[in-house]
C-alpha cells in the first residue's frame, strides 16, 4: 500500500507530522484521521489488538483543541451510558439532564461491535444529525463532533456486527494490517524512547484553526470530469459487469463521502484542486463498507474491497 505524506505547511501539517512521529508505520491511518476531521466525517478503524488504534485517537485528542471522551463498549452497555440521562432533583422538584460521553468534540468508541444494538442505534442519531434525543427532548452536540470507532476482527463471541445503516454513517472504514519486521523494530525503539524520555503529544491545532482548515477544504475545486468519475465508480456497483456480485449497491451517500474525502486529501497534499489519484486512493475505504456482496461472490471468497479494486481498473477517469 502507498504510504501518503502530507506535504502542506501550517498547523495541519504540524499535526500530521506529530501524529506520524507517534504512530510508526501508520501513515495511511494518519491521513485517514486527518481526512475525517477536515471533512467532518466519522471514522471506523478495524485491526488486530495491539496495533495502536486507541493510541492514534488519544494522540489526535491531545494534539487538537477540544474535549475528548472514551467509551469502552461491553455487551451490558446501556444507551444512557453513551448519551446521558435525566435525573430528578427532589430538593427543588426539577428534572435535570446529565450529558453522557457523547457530548464531546472527539469521541472514541472502543470495540464498537461489542456494544448491543440499542447502543449502536443511539450512536446512529448522534453521528447522523449531531444531536441526541432523551425523553422527547433533543440536545445538540458540540461542534466540531467526530466519532472514531474501533473494532477487533479476530474475536466474534459477545459481539454485535454493525448493521449496514450504521456502517453507512462512517465516512471511511480503515483496515489495518500487522506491521512488518522493520516497522515493528521502529515501534519497539519508539516505545523504549518514550519510556525513558516521557515523550507525549502537545496541542498544535486550535478549534479556530480547524474551522479555517475546514473552510479551505470546502473550497477545493472538484472538476466536473472528476465528479463524473466519482459517480461512474459508484453507479458501477449497481449496473454493469460487477452488479451480479453485489446484493446491495452503494447509495448516493457514497458519492458524497468520496467527494468530501477527496477534497480533504487534496488539501493535505497542498493542492487547491482534487485529482483522480485522490479518488482512487480513498475509494476502497469510502465505498467498500457501503455495499453488501451477493452470497455467491462471498462463497467464492470475494471481498468488497477486491470488487472496488476491480472497479478502479474498469472505470477510468476522463
Amino acid at each position: 500500500m502507498d504510504q501518503p505524506q502530507v506535504s502542506m505547511a501550517g498547523p495541519v501539517g504540524d499535526l500530521a507530522r506529530q501524529l506520524r512521529a507517534g504512530l510508526v508505520g501508520h501513515d495511511v491511518l494518519v491521513e485517514r484521521l486527518l481526512v475525517a476531521i477536515l471533512s467532518g466525517g466519522h471514522l471506523l478503524v478495524e485491526g488486530a489488538p495491539g496495533i495502536a488504534k486507541t493510541r492514534a485517537v488519544k494522540w489526535l485528542a491531545e494534539a487538537v483543541e477540544g474535549s475528548f471522551a472514551r467509551v469502552q463498549c461491553t455487551p451490558d452497555l446501556m444507551p444512557s451510558d453513551l448519551t446521558g440521562t435525566t435525573v430528578f432533583r427532589p430538593q427543588d422538584g426539577r428534572i435535570e439532564f446529565i450529558p453522557g460521553p457523547v457530548f464531546h468534540n472527539l469521541v472514541l468508541v472502543d470495540e464498537i461491535n461489542r456494544a448491543p444494538p440499542k447502543v449502536q442505534s443511539a450512536l446512529l442519531e448522534a453521528m447522523a444529525e449531531s444531536q441526541v434525543t432523551i425523553a422527547s427532548e433533543t440536545h445538540a452536540l458540540p461542534a466540531p463532533f467526530l466519532v472514531v470507532a474501533t473494532q477487533n476482527p479476530i474475536e466474534h463471541d459477545g459481539t454485535f456486527p454493525l448493521p449496514e445503516a450504521q456502517l453507512d454513517r462512517f465516512l471511511l472504514h480503515v483496515v489495518l494490517a500487522l506491521p512488518d519486521a522493520e516497522t515493528e523494530r521502529r515501534i519497539l525503539d519508539l516505545v523504549e524512547t518514550e519510556a525513558q524520555d516521557g515523550a507525549a503529544p502537545h496541542q498544535v491545532l486550535t478549534l479556530a484553526q480547524l474551522a479555517e482548515a475546514r473552510a479551505a477544504v470546502s473550497r477545493i475545486h472538484l472538476a466536473p470530469e472528476l465528479r463524473d468519475y466519482i459517480v461512474r465508480l459508484v453507479t458501477a456497483t449497481r449496473t454493469g459487469a460487477f452488479a451480479s456480485e453485489i446484493q446491495h449497491a452503494v447509495s448516493p451517500r457514497g458519492s458524497i463521502a468520496l467527494a468530501a474525502a477527496a477534497r480533504a486529501r487534496a488539501f493535505l497534499m497542498g493542492r487547491d484542486y482534487a485529482l483522480p489519484e485522490d479518488v482512487a486512493a480513498l475509494a476502497g475505504d469510502a465505498l467498500a463498507h457501503r455495499m453488501v456482496l451477493a452470497w455467491r461472490a462471498t462463497a467464492e471468497g470475494r471481498t468488497a474491497r477486491a470488487v472496488i479494486g476491480d472497479l478502479l481498473k474498469e472505470v477510468e477517469p476522463l
